[in-house]
């Protein structure tokens, strides 16, 4: 999801995500092999915010929603391919405008029927800048969002001009730029229906959301507990192979853990950093440990001038290539992560444009090399890299005193790198909006819809959404928009992976490794499995 101004930051993070499992306690619990009306529980946290599909970007509120909604597209749990969901199909000819017909004999839990006019409504909702909702971002290339959503003033207007309703289950969308694969970034909870209960009492739907999903919320307690049941109702495929989830909220992972192991939580889906080594003789074939759609890089403020110049290119590259990737990841998170070698991520697949060893010879561990580019990039602007990251959530002490380590043995001298702890994540990312970073800082990308454009376009393109670094290259930007405008999808990713070189030969950011996603779980449940944005592919997981 995105990182960076839009908090998917991998460590205090938002996505795209599904949602996490619970564990009952009385009559919804148990049941036999497969038992289909038996409710699990899982690990979870409060969400930021009220869910709305617009307004939520971190995983936990994320989780809830891809339980409740269906949008036009759903990402395939297993390959992450986007999939026409509740859209019957989705026509154009020129890259620009779209013609989009929903599917009839889909409802809202409540009963509303979702029509054409459901998806107009929550994106002009969600667009509108006077709804304030994070996720308006999404809309920008529908023609009009200048207008609903401007940079600075007021809006002079309260729909999108690119967004039409032409029919019950028809309507069309112009956007303001050629953008091939837009339909496959419509499985993106931003973009999922609304009923009309949603504007009549909203106040009333905040307390308690309705959607048109697989599970229905049946009642929350903040600081406690979701519960989440079975919509008998549900037309959709892949109805629920459960009877629900209660989502437990934890404020520390290793009590999720313990809970789990006593047999008080069914499912953790975020196994913690100092249970790694135990749990295989823990958990056995319970456990799971596969690749997601997370990259985390250190990124560099472009707006220091001492990281700006010719000279300064030399010692990004250095300082890459004296990270020993594979002993950190390795070592500090158990293999749980793999060294990056491009600034995508394996999920992809080649196909969908992931390139290993793109980075070639600038991801590999070096330490003369590192040395001597350092001395010939002029030495470390003001003499020592402070590598700064946000010392509340995750184990990143730990790793970035790792990286610190790696740097300073391979240029010989033990001060060259610091870690520049900040205290919470909140002001991590409010010195880095106000442009104080003055040495390389954590970055992490978690995607929003599995495209090589997510991967580039939000984090390199010149003054993007999540380009916190403001690295800004003429060739990168054309190629990006040369891409967006190519029909032919092989085509594009040739075009995006032509971009990424550009990244590379000028090291915009430096990547570290991909992350991997992890689950345990009770001998209660079977068919647990992640997809490729790390979460438990909930609706198919049974219990008994």
């Amino acid at each position: 999801m995105r990182g960076a101004t839009h908090a998917t930051w991998v460590a205090g993070a938002a996505a795209v995500a599904l949602a996490a499992t619970a564990c009952g306690g009385g009559s919804d619990s148990g049941g036999s092999s497969g038992d289909s009306g038996a409710v699990f529980s899982s690990s979870w946290g409060d969400p930021q915010n009220p869910l709305e599909p617009s307004n939520t970007n971190e995983v936990q509120g994320g989780k809830v929603l891809d339980m409740i909604f269906r949008g036009l597209k759903r990402y395939n749990p297993k390959t992450g391919a986007a999939e026409n969901m509740l859209a019957e199909k989705i026509d154009t000819t020129d890259s620009t405008n779209f013609t989009v017909t929903v599917k009839s004999g889909w409802k809202f839990s409540n009963g509303e029927p979702v029509t054409a006019k459901s998806f107009v409504d929550a994106w002009n909702y969600g667009a509108s800048l006077k709804n304030n909702q994070k996720n308006a971002y999404f809309f920008g290339y529908i023609e009009g969002y200048d207008k609903v959503h401007p940079d600075s003033g007021t809006q002079t207007a309260d729909t999108l001009s690119g967004l039409k309703v032409t029919g019950d289950r028809t309507f069309t969308i112009k956007l303001t730029q050629k953008f091939s694969t837009f339909p496959d970034t419509l499985g993106y909870v931003a973009f999922a229906p609304l009923p009309q209960a949603f504007f009549t009492d909203h106040a009333a739907w905040i307390k308690k959301p309705v959607g048109n999903g697989p599970y229905e919320i049946q009642s929350y307690t903040k600081g406690s507990k979701m519960s989440l049941r079975k919509w008998d109702a549900y037309p959709g495929s892949d109805k629920a192979q459960n009877g629900g989830v209660d989502l437990k909220v934890y404020t520390d992972n290793n009590t999720a853990y313990t809970d789990l192991m006593a047999g008080n939580l069914d499912l953790v889906d975020d196994v913690p950093a100092a249970q790694l080594k135990n749990v295989k003789s823990d958990l056995g074939g319970r456990y799971l440990n596969t690749p997601a759609g997370i990259i985390q890089t250190l990124a560099f403020p472009f707006y220091d001038k001492n990281w700006d110049t010719s000279g300064a290119l030399k010692v990004r590259k250095g300082l890459s290539m004296a990270i020993n990737r594979k002993q950190i990841t390795d070592t500090i998170f158990q293999k749980t992560r793999t060294p990056a070698t491009d600034w995508t991520s394996p999920v992809l697949g080649e196909k969908g444009g992931f390139q290993d060893g793109l980075c070639g010879g600038s991801c590999d561990y070096n330490p003369s090399e590192a040395k001597k580019l350092v001395q010939e990039g002029g030495g470390l602007p003001g003499g020592q890299v402070k590598i700064s990251y946000n010392a509340d959530t995750g184990s990143h002490k730990e790793w970035v005193d790792a990286v610190c380590n790696s740097i300073n043995n391979a240029l010989g001298n033990d001060k060259a790198c610091v870690g520049n702890p900040v205290g919470t994540f909140a002001d991590f990312r409010n010195q880095i909006t106000q442009k104080k970073m003055t040495g390389p800082f954590r970055a992490g990308w978690q995607m929003d819809y599995p495209l090589i454009q997510n991967f580039l376009q939000p984090l390199y393109y010149t003054n993007a959404s999540s380009n916190d670094g403001h690295w800004s290259d003429k060739d990168f930007d054309q190629l990006v928009n040369q891409a967006n405008s190519e029909t032919d999808t092989a085509k594009a990713i040739s075009l995006f992976q032509s971009a990424e070189k550009v990244v590379r030969d000028n090291m915009a950011a430096i990547p570290l490794w991909y992350q991997n996603g992890s689950a345990g779980w009770s001998d209660r449940l079977s068919n647990v499995a992640l997809n490729p944005f790390s979460v438990p592919v909930y609706n198919e997981i049974k219990v008994g």
